[in-house]
């Protein structure tokens, strides 16, 4: 199993001119950080968790954790577990993939996420974020 580094959530950069947001992470013990492009939706979503502002109704992060928790699971931690090469829009850019590391009836479930909807929907749980040694020190090359 590849050595996990512990992370936490040091800033968020919302720039309303731009679809491109920007979450930064650094290693909770040493020095290594780097930023993460994320959407203008996800971006506002951290946001408002951070602030703690509640929506009348619940938002799909909400409804995500009110889903895990309901069925008796218990988000566990956060897994920055790959950086990739993908096309979009015919360019190559490089993507960030993560999973959420859940706790149920004493078994480990592993389900497949973007970082960005991960932070979010762990965020108001203080839940930890790791990162895949081998994915820091490339995202910090």
């Amino acid at each position: 199993m590849a050595q996990e580094i512990e992370m936490e959530l040091k800033r968020i950069l919302i720039q309303e001119t731009s679809g491109q947001q920007f979450i930064f992470l650094k290693e909770r013990y040493g020095e290594r950080s780097f930023p993460i492009v994320i959407g203008t939706a996800e971006a506002y979503a951290i946001d408002r968790r951070l602030k703690g502002i509640q929506s009348p109704r619940p938002l799909t992060h909400d409804l995500i954790f009110n889903v895990v928790t309901g069925m008796g699971g218990k988000l566990e931690r956060i897994v920055i577990n790959d950086l990739r090469e993908v096309m979009v829009n015919g360019r190559p850019e490089f993507t960030y993939f993560a999973q959420l590391v859940i706790q149920q009836n004493n078994e480990t479930v592993f389900i497949d996420s973007r970082p960005s909807d991960a932070i979010a929907l762990g965020i108001v749980n203080s839940t930890p974020i790791y990162i895949n040694e081998k994915v820091l020190n490339d995202a910090t090359k």
